[in-house]
């Protein structure tokens, strides 16, 4: 199931996310202070790409600094778009799985470092 739900996520629009993630990522490691910002995104790219059978560990009390100043300058504007996006999905039965994941990258893209992708 995990290989179907991947498959049609890429289909259905997974590579364009995941490609979105890479490209403002790599925007990021243009500066040196933003390094560390970039390879969170990078993270999450390797997660939108194939979400289906992976979980996401977070851990705020590992990095509470970074995860704060990603919260206030990135994450609140990312994690509205895919709570509003899981909403959506789950309007549909068909949907839910999808909508499921959506919140699974909300959670990630609000406090991002220490978090693990297992």
């Amino acid at each position: 199931m995990k290989m179907i739900g991947n498959i049609l996520w890429i289909l259905l629009g997974g590579w364009w996310i995941a490609l979105l993630w890479l490209v403002f990522g790599l925007i990021l490691c243009i500066t040196i202070v933003g390094i560390p910002f970039g390879v969170q995104c990078f993270k999450k790219a390797g997660l939108a790409f194939a979400p289906f059978g992976k979980t996401v560990e977070l851990d705020f009390p590992k990095h509470p600094i970074a995860n704060t100043l990603w919260a206030i300058f990135f994450g609140w504007h990312f994690v509205v778009f895919y709570i509003l996006a899981g909403v959506a999905m789950f309007v549909t039965i068909i949907g839910i799985p999808f909508g499921i994941q959506a919140f699974k990258f909300a959670a990630l893209s609000f406090f991002p470092f220490g978090a693990k992708v297992v």
